[in-house]
């Protein structure tokens, strides 16, 4: 039996539209003060961001679970093309931003080999940005593990963040 590549299986995808331009949406998913806002899904909150935004640079964030668990994410930068689209790989890391596997923190994750995450940023004029985020999870566990309802969360965190900068242009 062949094994799966990334293009034969159907990838997590979630998709929001902001009535905001495409640079203040760009800004509110690159600036690690904003990140900080909307990282991970409701009730999760985000002591610690730091972030390298460059190609082979790093965000490491510490996130803390409405009941006080608290674990680290890393996300490695391998494209950037401002205002359109950032390529990444997302993962579950130590305080040093080194990688750790998720069983060992007692979280269901299946990622697809050889698949990095992307986002893209599409300006669809009348002030209206589409950003379209495509995991490196299956469809289908991303929907069975909850990671699908936790992205449509944290797309709505950062609608509260985009709508703040709006307010304050």
């Amino acid at each position: 039996m062949a094994e799966n590549t990334v293009s034969e299986i159907e990838r997590m995808v979630v998709t929001r539209v902001f009535d905001a331009p495409r640079e203040l949406v760009w800004k509110a998913w690159t600036d690690p003060k904003y990140i900080m806002q909307w990282w991970g899904p409701k009730g999760f909150t985000v002591p610690v961001c730091e972030m390298d935004f460059r190609v082979g640079g790093k965000l490491l964030c510490r996130t803390k679970t409405p009941d006080g668990q608290e674990f680290w994410n890393a996300v490695e930068y391998h494209e950037i093309v401002p205002y359109e689209k950032i390529v990444s790989l997302m993962y579950f890391s130590d305080s040093k931003g080194n990688k750790v596997d998720p069983a060992q923190l007692g979280i269901e994750h299946e990622a697809i080999d050889g698949a990095y995450d992307v986002t893209t940023f599409e300006d669809l004029g009348n002030g209206q940005t589409k950003l379209t985020f495509i995991g490196n999870e299956p469809m289908e566990s991303a929907k069975n593990s909850g990671q699908m309802d936790g992205w449509i969360e944290i797309l709505d965190k950062v609608a509260a963040v985009v709508a703040g900068l709006v307010q304050a242009k």
